[in-house]
């Protein structure tokens, strides 16, 4: 099947390179030029422009957006809309506000394109571990992507589910991250406590592979603590800055607005915003494992 694709950073790329492997044929596109030339050496076929993307695609076409949420989603749809034709097929695959994704849905229904928002997790193991995608969109769109979403996925039925209408994938992905937030936030603080007793002098790295078999704790997460743990135990040179990609505080905004209290991932929130005042060893750990499974910037320790 092909797919063209539009932004080619860590995800994207890996994302590529799962679908060339299996056999898809990719075109791909970004600013920076390096990447694109890399997606070539890996099979792809590189685009010089939006306009040479489009006309490399066989109708109806397949156009996946993986550029940063925000403004850069509509000023790519403001350059590609008025190359696609009716009953393309446009795909969202970033960290989207649900309420963008309604807004920019009902703009590409105008001109007769399919709107499918993909709430994607995996981060930069996707490539390996396959991609968790949370699908909305049209019935017909999203069972034509269908052989797109088993190859992204861990498995063809699994991993991936279509959860509704345009606005549904996204909105799930943000309840996700939600989630994310209140489960790292959990080991961070387990691991404090930990840390801060001499008494036992414990070897946190050990405790951690301990818990990552036959515990009820264990998780992904914890594989990536352990990872970290095990380069150093102290995060010396982990900043405890613990950044958000902004989907914690919508998940928040909308428990509010739902009238459903959420005082974990709240707290979760509020102790990120905390740890840019605040230098603790929790959050040493949660930037740390932002970095294990996301690939994101960590602040160097002064």
């Amino acid at each position: 099947m092909q797919l063209g694709m539009i932004g080619l950073g860590k995800m994207g790329a890996n994302m590529s390179r799962r679908l060339l492997r299996s056999g898809h044929d990719v075109v791909g596109f970004d600013l920076n030029q390096e990447a694109v030339a890399e997606l070539a050496s890996d099979g792809g076929d590189a685009a010089e422009s939006l306009a040479d993307l489009v006309d490399q695609l066989d109708g109806p076409r397949n156009v996946w957006m993986m550029v940063p949420a925000g403004d850069a989603v509509d000023a790519t749809m403001d350059d590609l809309l008025p190359l696609l034709d009716e009953g393309d097929r446009l795909i969202d695959g970033g960290n989207t506000r649900y309420t963008d994704t309604l807004r920019r849905a009902g703009r590409a229904q105008q001109v007769g394109v399919h709107y499918i928002d993909v709430g994607t997790s995996g981060g930069v193991w996707g490539l390996e571990e396959g991609y968790s995608m949370m699908v909305g969109g049209p019935d017909d769109a999203v069972d034509a992507l269908r052989p797109i979403f088993e190859t992204l996925a861990p498995g063809p039925e699994k991993g991936w589910g279509h959860v509704g209408k345009a606005g549904a994938g996204h909105f799930v992905k943000m309840v996700h991250n939600g989630i994310e937030y209140g489960v790292m936030q959990a080991y961070a603080e387990g691991f404090h406590i930990m840390n801060a007793k001499d008494e036992f002098d414990l070897d946190l790295h050990q405790v951690a592979e301990i818990w990552r078999f036959g515990s009820v704790i264990r998780s992904w997460l914890l594989d990536l603590a352990a990872r970290a743990l095990d380069e150093d135990q102290d995060l010396a040179d982990v900043a405890a800055w613990v950044d958000d990609s902004g989907e914690g505080r919508w998940t928040v905004q909308e428990a509010i607005d739902l009238d459903v209290p959420a005082p974990v991932i709240t707290d979760a929130l509020i102790q990120r915003l905390q740890s840019r005042q605040d230098e603790t060893y929790a959050h040493r750990l949660l930037a740390a494992l932002r970095n294990q499974f996301g690939g994101h910037d960590v602040k160097e320790a002064e």
